[in-house]
């Protein structure tokens, strides 16, 4: 789709709004940064896009967490504790399980959690809504937001903004400078769009090697070699059990998917829905104890995206800094997921077995790089976020958070998930609710030292009703 951008001049009723933090899309990080504001006092509105807040965890149907721990304490503390512990909390198969492994959950439970989080901070959220321009000044400060709904066209003021959409899609309204990998001629990491099967005998299930892509004895190795299936493109196949009978997966790739670009996204949602009915049949052909009667329930409504565009930031995360366990001064949280790249379409072509897979999972944790880096991050180890990272180069009331950050591609693929981001997400809610109150001119000027102290202060979640004296 080619894209022009023209000034149009428009003369329509248009309902104005005023706050003092406006966040646009509502996914993980959108939600602690609306959270986080509205608990520092700022009349916040949370804007979402769909009809439920969550975006991966609940439209997208991810069904698990990744590890909260670094082996030797939770990393991820704050709001995103406190999402974490509510949405395992009555959820039997999360007993089974600690928090250094990915964690299943329940997406609907998790919608809940998350309305509850939003609402009793105070936060104002209006759904099925987009942001379709922005209005911005020529020395770098948002103004205003052009949103538009069901009632028709609405703008909304505020003196900070937080782009947690994903896309950075207020950034590039705003004229930020962004990359992309599209832009490099590069090849993008694939999309997934989840599903769940039901019907699943769970014996079968927990006693075969189902729930992680490269295990060795896996179907997908021979489903991928017998050519039966061609609509299965792919060996990542993971899964969970997220209720009775009930398996979540996370399978399938969609390669080459623009996510800014709604002709190919809506390509690939129809795509992926096929590969989600093709995965069930071949699974019911070479796995039959466990899916020979297993039915194809629901498909995300999201489509899971790994990669799109990031901001130009004051500070640019790289896959260096990872492998260093790097720290800064004005960090506002730590990561310590591993490097989880996925292979693009080309690089998946050599990929038919489980020697195939482990050889390329080498290759991905140490950054691409064949020598002798680790191959995994060691018990205790971390790295900083720091918050010259959720700054776009050329704006001055506006913060980036979620997958969108100023980062390279290795760091990207550690931090793009979901506690991470509600880790940025909490960071970037506060700070723009000190900008504000402060009355600011620039996200700049926030006293890194301060807004740490705040975050440090919320990170033993005073809602979660567990012993967490182990936090630092």
């Amino acid at each position: 789709m080619q894209s022009i951008r023209k000034t149009i001049q428009l003369e329509l009723p248009v309902h104005e709004r005023s706050y003092d933090v406006v966040i646009a899309g509502g996914g993980p990080s959108g939600c602690a940064a609306a959270t986080a504001a509205a608990r520092e006092g700022a009349r916040t509105l949370l804007i979402e896009a769909t009809g439920v807040l969550g975006g991966m965890g609940t439209s997208g149907f991810v069904p698990c967490w990744t590890p909260y721990s670094d082996g030797k304490r939770i990393i991820y503390g704050g709001i995103a504790e406190r999402v974490y512990r509510e949405t395992n909390e009555g959820f039997k198969e999360s007993a089974k399980f600690d928090d250094t492994q990915h964690m299943p959950f329940n997406p609907e439970q998790l919608k809940r959690v998350y309305d509850h989080l939003v609402t009793e901070a105070g936060v104002d959220v209006q759904f099925l809504t987009t942001v379709c321009h922005v209005e911005r000044t020529d020395d770098g400060k948002v103004e205003r937001l052009l949103l538009a709904h069901k009632a028709g066209l609405q703008t909304v003021k505020a003196a900070c903004y937080v782009d947690t959409t994903g896309d950075a899609v207020v950034a590039d309204l705003a004229g930020v400078n962004t990359r992309s990998v599209f832009q490099d001629g590069g090849e993008v990491m694939p999309s997934t769009l989840c599903f769940a099967l039901t019907n699943v005998d769970e014996y079968a299930y927990r006693n075969g090697p189902y729930s992680w892509c490269g295990a060795e004895g896996s179907p997908v190795w021979d489903i991928l070699n017998s050519g039966r299936h061609p609509e299965v493109e792919s060996f990542h196949v993971t899964t969970n059990l997220i209720g009775p009978r009930a398996v979540g997966f996370n399978a399938g790739h969609l390669f080459n998917v623009d996510s800014t670009n709604p002709e190919s996204v809506s390509k690939a949602l129809i795509k992926g829905r096929r590969m989600a009915e093709a995965i069930r049949k071949a699974l019911s052909e070479f796995a039959p104890e466990a899916f020979g009667n297993a039915n194809l329930i629901l498909t995300g409504n999201l489509l899971g995206v790994r990669e799109s565009r990031r901001i130009h930031g004051d500070y640019t995360l790289t896959g260096e800094d990872y492998f260093a366990r790097r720290s800064f001064d004005d960090e506002i949280g730590r990561n310590s997921y591993y490097v989880d790249t996925h292979p693009g379409q080309n690089e998946q072509a050599d990929i038919r077995t489980h020697n195939d897979f482990m050889t390329f999972i080498h290759k991905m944790k140490s950054g691409g790089n064949d020598e002798n880096r680790p191959y995994d991050r060691s018990i205790g180890e971390s790295h900083g976020i720091p918050y010259r990272c959720l700054i776009p180069k050329g704006c001055r009331n506006l913060l980036v958070a979620g997958r969108s950050i100023s980062c390279d591609r290795v760091a990207l693929s550690s931090i793009r998930v979901m506690c991470s981001a509600m880790v940025m997400g909490e960071a970037a809610g506060t700070a723009a609710a000190m900008t504000a109150a402060g009355k600011l001119e620039d996200v700049r000027q926030v006293d890194t030292d301060l807004l740490r102290q705040k975050l440090k202060k919320q990170k033993k979640c005073p809602i979660c009703k567990t012993n967490l004296k182990k936090l630092k």
